[in-house]
């Protein structure tokens, strides 16, 4: 007999994705997010902080703040936070 009248009494775990976000599972079961914000700047939701990149003067699709630099390439992405490197990075598959 179940009492509890909010559905299963176990909850379902929720989305860890952020919100308007890409998801990037990297080498070594790293991963991380990235939103775009606008032209030239990027959000960065990393597994120990979050943090506003703007984009590199002269690059294409290169971020950058302080020591953080993040490449984007197609699919692929790199991540150098220093002494942190998130190397081959692929944009995970959206779930239907």
């Amino acid at each position: 007999m179940n009492l509890w009248p909010f559905g299963e009494p176990r909850a379902a775990e929720a989305s860890r994705k952020p919100a308007n976000a890409v998801e990037y599972r990297c080498e070594g079961g790293k991963q991380f997010y990235v939103r775009n914000l606008d032209a030239g700047t990027v959000w960065l939701i990393a597994p120990d902080r979050e943090i506003r990149l703007e984009k590199l003067p002269g690059a294409t699709a290169a971020y950058g703040a302080g020591k953080v630099r993040l490449e984007l390439t197609g699919q692929s992405a790199t991540l150098f936070d220093p002494p942190a490197q998130f190397l081959g990075c692929k944009r995970a598959q959206a779930k239907s």
